[in-house]
């Protein structure tokens, strides 16, 4: 075998061990602290195929429930926008990824923005959510730096120099019953956008409106 074909397997080798490195979930050094407990959480395959990390009470029934209280995401811990992820991009994903949440909520339940606006005598989820820290990866193999509320990259070709990179939102929600104060369900979720170029290309809040109907829809069906 000659140097090219040798140096030809190698790189093709490392790709596919690279992009094999990469998780589908969020992994328990990424969790925020955003929920109260990450406990009992349990990888699982959502209705449109994707990965989440998720927790349910046992017995929950969402018919039981015909209110939620909702009113944004937050963003946690607080933002720190970098150039390829400014804050006009962080907001607009906020502003989407509430509305998306919204509309998804109110096909089921009446969605009020506080417990005090709840009607009297109604059976009420609180829904707590934010988009949380995510890390970024220049190799596919290790992370190597916290960017909170931002956007991560993994190589598919870090031997080669070529860096098709994904982009990557984590999302952590918690369903609390009003009543009880007790936590229904937990998730916690990488959610995939667009694919770039390079590791220079700006990222936009449009390359997760897809990924974000996704989401949406997945929660639909969790809480017929």
């Amino acid at each position: 075998m000659n140097i090219p074909r040798k140096l030809f397997v190698g790189v093709a080798l490392s790709s596919l061990l690279l992009a094999g490195c990469v998780s589908t979930v969020t992994e328990q050094d990424q969790y925020s602290g955003f929920l109260p407990s990450y406990e009992g959480l349990q990888q699982v395959t959502t209705p449109s195929g994707a990965k989440a990390m998720r927790w349910m009470a046992p017995g929950f029934t969402p018919s039981a429930y015909d209110t939620v209280v909702f009113n944004e995401l937050e963003m946690y811990p607080a933002p720190k926008p970098t150039e390829r992820v400014n804050l006009q991009t962080l907001q607009s994903l906020e502003a989407f990824t509430s509305s998306r949440v919204k509309s998804t909520l109110a096909q089921q339940f009446k969605v009020v923005p506080t417990l005090q606006a709840a009607p009297t005598g109604s059976r009420t989820l609180i829904m707590r959510a934010a988009m949380t820290g995510v890390s970024a990866s220049t190799e596919g193999m290790k992370w190597y730096e916290v960017v909170p509320v931002a956007a991560v990259v993994g190589t598919v070709a870090a031997a080669t120099g070529i860096r098709d990179q994904n982009t990557e939102l984590y999302v952590e929600a918690d369903f609390v019953d009003a009543a009880t104060g007790q936590s229904m369900v937990k998730v916690v979720r990488k959610v995939f956008g667009k694919t770039l170029k390079n590791d220079t290309q700006a990222i936009t809040a449009d390359d997760f409106k897809a990924a974000i109907e996704g989401v949406t829809n997945d929660m639909s069906v969790l809480l017929k």
